[in-house]
């Protein structure tokens, strides 16, 4: 697991211990939910239910393509949570390419402006700890 991911997941077990409502998601799961919610006429209290973490975890941003209405289901998450909760996002990618995952580089810029304006970004460099660790060498 690479290093980006463990402090998300240390960091919401501790928040978890002290009593904070905590919600973990792939952002790929995240929207897969979002958008059953969605055609199942239950977005509003999937958002709800959502928002009644004071911590969201989204893991792997980027990794799989999102299309535009994937995207701003997420978008409705980040403008939800916006000064009302903490979200940490794991990424392998700079705010430079964060245009191509959302397909809407205004939305992306929207995204990144609402992460920057309170947030801390914490960049994990080397080689991954299951490359490190692999038995096929």
């Amino acid at each position: 697991m690479r290093a980006g991911p463990r402090l998300a997941i240390a960091i919401g077990t501790l928040a978890c211990r002290r009593g904070i409502p905590v919600r973990f998601f792939t952002a790929s799961g995240l929207i897969m939910r979002l958008r059953k919610a969605k055609t199942e006429n239950r977005l509003d209290q999937e958002l709800k239910t959502i928002g009644k973490a004071d911590l969201l975890v989204i893991d792997e941003l980027g990794y799989l393509p999102i299309d535009i209405d994937g995207a701003r289901l997420l978008f409705q998450i980040i403008a939800d949570s916006y000064e009302r909760r903490s979200i940490i996002f794991t990424s392998n990618l700079e705010f430079g390419r964060w245009g191509d995952v959302f397909g809407d580089g205004d939305m992306a810029a929207a995204v990144i402006d609402r992460i920057v304006h309170h947030g801390r970004i914490i960049r994990f460099h080397g080689e991954s700890y299951r490359n490190t660790h692999s038995l096929m060498k």
